[in-house]
């Protein structure tokens, strides 16, 4: 592994990416992009990317994840063994930056020289020697699309958002953030379809926030986490309790799932609590968070923690985030 590791030093040491089309400064007027058609030619970009890198013992899988930044700079992440939750040696992520100048980007270094074109990262030694290439990929939640069993109840399917108090639809029949639903809950199974806005400039809590808060008191934190640290404020952390296992955030403009098993605290009659909210989260289609307890209700929760049911609520923090395929189903 150290030898794979400083081999990838290397190769991350000067990426170039060249655009085939002129790209133009990123979000210049820091207006959220929440279609493909609001996002401007730098988010082609942005994204993972997959390939083959030759070493002194042949050919390893390498994957790696260029984020977005704003102001024409952006942040790549490699990884031996492929992608977060499909092979990553997370233990060895390794970091680069760099700044869009001339249609390139250039991580400055001494062995190799990387160039992205067509959604290809081609990587060649100094005297030109080609070690391996890294072609972009756009990967699916295996849980996309997961149809409600029998006995769920279907709280949003793009026809109405009468399940939600306040609901807002867009013309194309997704679910704006900022509502609550008007069931309420004890344990039960949640799934969840949501998409982030691409915001480059913002950073940390300021980029593509919403939350996902379970009985109005528990949140799952709803965040563009893309190529971020893993954080209990990130996307797939049990804000302020747990940190998720791995950052499975996809890009933005992407669907996500979550799938969500929750347990409710449990009072005896005089209103004492007797159990801690449990949560088990899986993030697009990976175990993130498992049985995890929450003592509390979050500090931003609109309901305080109690032994009556509780709604889904979908937090507005003034950031654009969609959501569709919405049911519970009740245990």
């Amino acid at each position: 592994m150290f030898q794979l590791r400083q081999y990838f030093l290397l190769i991350l040491t000067v990426f170039a990416v060249q655009n085939v089309m002129q790209v133009q400064p990123v979000q210049a007027e820091n207006k959220p992009a929440i279609t493909l058609d609001e996002a401007d030619d730098s988010y082609k970009v942005q994204g993972e990317y997959v390939g083959k890198m030759k070493n002194e013992e042949g050919e390893n899988v390498w994957g790696a994840q260029v984020v977005a930044l704003g102001d024409n700079k952006y942040r790549v992440w490699g990884y031996p063994g492929g992608l977060p939750g499909k092979g990553a040696d997370l233990e060895y992520r390794l970091e680069s930056k760099g700044q869009l100048e001339d249609g390139k980007i250039i991580f400055k270094g001494e062995y190799s020289v990387s160039t992205w074109k067509d959604n290809t990262i081609e990587v060649r030694s100094l005297d030109d020697e080609l070690l391996g290439t890294m072609k972009k990929v756009n990967r699916q939640s295996p849980t996309l699309g997961k149809k409600p069993p029998e006995g769920a109840i279907v709280l949003f399917n793009g026809k109405s958002a009468d399940h939600f108090k306040d609901g807002k639809m867009t013309k194309e029949g997704l679910l704006i953030q900022g509502t609550t639903s008007k069931e309420t809950f004890q344990d039960c199974e949640l799934h969840l379809e949501f998409m982030l806005s691409y915001m480059p400039w913002a950073h940390n809590q300021d980029r593509s926030n919403s939350g996902c808060y379970l009985q109005g008191r528990y949140e799952v934190q709803i965040l563009d986490s893309f190529g971020m640290e893993k954080a209990s404020n990130q996307c797939g952390g049990i804000y302020s309790v747990s940190a998720p296992k791995i950052n499975m955030c996809f890009p933005s403009i992407v669907w996500q799932t979550y799938d969500i098993e929750f347990t409710a605290p449990k009072f005896d009659d005089q209103g004492k609590k007797l159990s801690n909210a449990k949560l088990t989260v899986m993030h697009n289609g990976v175990l993130v968070q498992k049985d995890v307890e929450v003592p509390d209700a979050t500090r931003a929760a609109p309901v305080k923690e109690g032994p009556k049911p509780g709604p889904l609520y979908l937090q507005d923090h003034n950031n654009p985030v969609r959501y569709r395929n919405i049911w519970i189903v009740k245990k």
